[in-house]
């Protein structure tokens, strides 16, 4: 299906379509890999953040929220009904997909790029002070303790980080900023469901959410890793469509920096 870029919007699809780029590049090139290392991070906050935000909205409790040094995150929910584990082990890779979708509509929406900077930075902050600091300590179990040090440290690090972009940054560089969170966001999430997919082919042992829906279901596995891509696919589809569509403008609306034609 053909899909019509209005004329305003085709300054903002190029900064995502580059930002993009730019993400696929910090993935498959070895001397700037490490580069991606901090958004890699950032999303396992995200998805980890989305598995918690759906335990409390489902009525469960969040006994803890970690971060690991290679990127992996885990969160441990009371389990509630088989409706609310379905939810709640869908919401970490659906979760960082919606969110970096929000990003986009954000940016479509001209919502200051420092505002969601700083409101992204307040989000992980206080999930990582009350599930992943607060949480653990009151828990007293020396388990829940392990993962708190390099989880606090990597939180202030990136909360730190983002207030900078947002205050320091000019409005051009902060909205490219945005644009690339969102697409780290996105993609992540969509190279994290492949490699989920390829882990649930029967026989394999690790623990994964596909696992935690097939323990709960009693479905396979792969199912539900089929489903979330799809869904995956589904949301970044609204929101693309949504970001090609022509903005009205209104006089307390003003264009983003990056709305100028780009210099060649």
């Amino acid at each position: 299906m053909k899909l019509d870029i209005s004329s305003d919007a085709r300054p903002q699809i190029r900064m995502l379509l580059f930002a993009a780029l730019i993400t696929i590049a910090l993935w498959y090139i070895p001397i700037v890999g490490w580069l991606a290392y901090p958004f890699r991070i950032f999303v396992t906050f995200i998805h980890e953040g989305g598995h918690a935000l759906a335990a409390l909205l489902t009525g469960n409790s969040v006994a803890s929220l970690s971060v690991a040094l290679d990127g992996s995150g885990e969160t441990y929910t009371s389990q509630g009904s088989i409706f609310s584990q379905i939810f709640v082990s869908s919401a970490g890779y659906l979760g960082a997909t919606i969110f970096g979708a929000l990003l986009l509509v954000m940016i479509r929406r001209a919502v200051a790029s420092r505002i969601v900077l700083v409101g992204s930075a307040v989000f992980i902050l206080a999930l990582t002070l009350i599930f992943g600091l607060f949480k653990p300590i009151f828990a007293g179990s020396w388990a829940s303790l392990t993962g708190v040090p390099f989880t606090l440290v990597s939180c202030l690090a990136l909360a730190a980080g983002l207030v900078a972009i947002a205050k320091y940054a000019k409005p051009r560089v902060a909205t490219f900023f945005v644009s690339l969170l969102a697409a780290q966001c996105v993609l992540n999430s969509l190279l994290d469901l492949k490699s989920i997919f390829f882990l649930s082919f029967p026989g394999s042992d690790k623990l994964t959410d596909a696992g935690n829906m097939q323990a709960a279901t009693h479905i396979p596995a792969m199912f539900w890793a089929i489903v979330w891509i799809g869904l995956s696919f589904v949301i970044l589809s609204a929101a693309v469509r949504f970001c090609a569509c022509k903005r009205s403008k209104t006089a307390d609306q003003p264009d983003l920096p990056f709305e100028e034609p780009l210099e060649v």
